[in-house]
């Protein structure tokens, strides 16, 4: 029985971690057959589209298809389509007026019930939550076709002394090496769960005009998580772009780890990101220590 991508995991598709960290998969080579089918998925992602679809597309077997886009994704098919309907949704909810019924008929869903509660689950907001201006102000989004850091000097907390309850007592240090040939350009890091994240990640620092060298998240919470850093970079007045970094990282209770990401431009097997620094439940209070230098304006 074939089963559509939409039910390859579509409680699963909010679980799991890739199988190996972005910066290792995308040095290696992709096979045009992936390409073809994230292109594909990226044009037909409102469509039922299923995994014989995608396979047939390509001319391969659905098993080898699954195994060779895992390799080159960390994620399955399945979920991949996921994350590029759910980051068009929260697009559609922060950029255009239309309701959420019409925004979930346009990302492939049937059901307005079904896709509130999945969208609540997976983001940690409903989405007429998710309108709230403070989302779009603090997004952070990588694509293809938009891209957005917030500026530095707008991420809450900054400067003062509020602390989650849940804050860690952990710290980690990460050596950042932006891309070869860039110069220094705002940065921020988050802690997540997940490498495929929907929500704000659990601990985050950030630096602006920061060249490779070190960062430092103060405030972590114990545990492994996949830390993902985003650097913007200035190429001229109003001309801005942004790299990607992944790296699996280990916070111990207390006391200081270390790690390294690498910074690059996106790829076209990377899932795209949407995640806000915002929260309405409860009110975000992070605290993140921001370099006083100016600021560019936000890439989009």
């Amino acid at each position: 029985m074939v089963r559509s991508l939409v039910a390859v995991g579509n409680d699963s598709d909010f679980d799991g971690l890739a199988r190996e960290p972005a910066i290792e998969r995308v040095a290696k080579p992709v096979r045009p057959a992936v390409l073809q089918a994230i292109s594909s998925i990226q044009q037909r992602y409102f469509e039922p589209i299923t995994l014989a679809d995608l396979s047939s597309e390509v001319f391969v077997s659905r098993f080898h298809f699954s195994r060779i886009f895992a390799e080159a994704t960390g994620v399955t098919p399945g979920r991949f389509l996921t994350a590029v309907r759910l980051f068009e949704a929260k697009r559609l909810l922060l950029t255009t007026s239309l309701n959420v019924s019409d925004i979930v008929c346009s990302v492939g869903y049937s059901s307005v019930g079904t896709f509130t509660s999945r969208f609540s689950r997976a983001v940690g907001m409903t989405p007429t939550e998710y309108r709230d201006p403070r989302v779009a102000e603090l997004l952070v989004a990588v694509s293809p076709t938009f891209q957005r850091l917030p500026p530095l000097r707008t991420l809450p907390g900054a400067g003062r002394d509020g602390v989650p309850p849940d804050r860690g007592a952990g710290t980690l240090s990460l050596r950042l090496d932006l891309p070869r040939g860039s110069g220094p350009a705002d940065t921020l890091v988050g802690l997540f769960p997940d490498a495929v994240p929907q929500r704000g990640p659990v601990a985050f620092g950030g630096a602006a005009g920061l060249g490779s060298g070190e960062l430092v998240i103060e405030g972590a919470p114990a545990g492994r998580w996949t830390a993902i850093a985003f650097a913007q970079h200035r190429t001229g007045p109003g001309d801005t772009w942004l790299s990607i970094g992944y790296s699996a990282v280990h916070v111990p209770p207390h006391g200081r780890s270390a790690a390294r990401v690498a910074l690059r431009a996106p790829a076209p097997t990377d899932t795209p990101i949407a995640i806000t620094l915002a929260a309405t439940r409860p009110p975000f209070t992070q605290r993140m220590p921001v370099a006083r230098v100016p600021y560019p304006r936000a890439a989009a």
